[in-house]
């Protein structure tokens, strides 16, 4: 794998397990959730699949990534609700930027919570994003081993209670076949408050 994710950045779009990743997280997401006219945020959006999917439905959507090339990607498609913030969250990013207030009616995060420095911490960082009420929304790839990509529902549950979003579901909604292996995607769905 590389040591950038700028470097998948130009062909991300045209690959077709992560466009299909795109669209089933998306319709899990809205045969759960009534997103109609909320405020979004996206978090490790890379080149927007998912936030122009929420765009289409939701009020404004605000796509966070650290990749300066995946966000460039994006912000080529001029989604007109779509807002882009190229940065790693942290608390200060919270604190000072105009875009990350008010609070959030949801919070996404597509396969992205595996690469984090620090789990726990980021969905800390996030639930202080999310307004009473607020759902937050991760998909992953189901660990199937102690070095795998991904979480352990168990890992998932520790995390969500740790941070207090103690009203949560965990569902294994799809499953995609990658290299003559079906690898399955576990969704954690949270409400705040």
């Amino acid at each position: 794998m590389s040591e950038s994710w700028d470097d998948y950045a130009n062909g991300w779009d045209s690959n077709a397990s992560v466009i299909a990743y795109a669209e089933k997280a998306y319709q899990s997401l809205i045969d759960r959730i009534e997103i109609e006219d909320c405020r979004a945020l996206d978090f490790g959006c890379g080149t927007g699949l998912l936030s122009s999917k929420l765009a289409e439905q939701a009020g404004t959507v605000v796509s966070i990534d650290p990749s300066e090339k995946m966000i460039d990607v994006l912000n080529e498609k001029c989604i007109e609700n779509v807002s882009t913030i190229t940065s790693e969250l942290s608390q200060d990013l919270i604190d000072g930027h105009e875009l990350l207030t008010p609070k959030f009616d949801l919070i996404v995060a597509s396969s992205v919570l595996a690469f984090v420095p620090d789990y726990p911490d980021t969905v800390r960082l996030l639930k202080q994003l999310m307004r009473e009420g607020a759902y937050f929304v991760q998909w992953d790839w189901v660990k199937g081993s102690d070095e795998g990509i991904g979480f352990t529902e168990d890992e998932i549950k520790s995390v969500l209670n740790g941070v207090g979003l103690d009203d949560f579901t965990l569902s294994i909604p799809f499953s995609l076949e990658i290299d003559d292996s079906e690898l399955k995607v576990v969704m954690a769905v949270a409400n705040y408050g």
